[in-house]
């Protein structure tokens, strides 16, 4: 199992993903189709945490913040999370769900140059 996760948290990912925002499905509909040779997976489990959409090949988490976000215990809770995503090797970038509504294709665009960049970082140190 990735990272010790429990079966509980691949229900949670699954369930999740048959309970997704509106700018997560938005988003969703564009990295799905993805012509690049990336793959990008939705509602992934990663240890104790449901990443909302992940590349595998760059290690990439991708989150999307509403204005649930805002508040300071989530927020708190997402510093957390993200710690340990890095320390487990995981880059982490977020959006807020009005970048996705306002211009998705910027989101996409922004997502693949970040991917594509990793990923040639990671082939010019190996």
């Amino acid at each position: 199992m990735l990272h010790g996760t429990a079966p509980q948290i691949f229900e949670a990912a699954k369930q999740l993903r048959n309970e997704m925002t509106a700018a997560e499905q938005l988003l969703w509909q564009f990295l799905k189709l993805d012509r690049k040779g990336l793959k990008f997976r939705r509602q992934h489990a990663i240890g104790i945490y449901v990443a909302d959409f992940y590349c595998h090949k760059a290690k990439l988490v991708i989150e999307l913040d509403g204005s649930v976000h805002d508040n300071p215990e989530v927020a708190e809770r997402d510093a957390v999370r993200e710690k340990d995503l890095k320390e487990w090797g995981y880059t982490i970038i977020r959006f807020n769900n009005k970048e996705v509504f306002g211009n998705v294709e910027s989101v996409v665009n922004e997502i693949r140059r970040i991917t594509n960049e990793i990923i040639k970082s990671n082939h010019n140190n190996q």
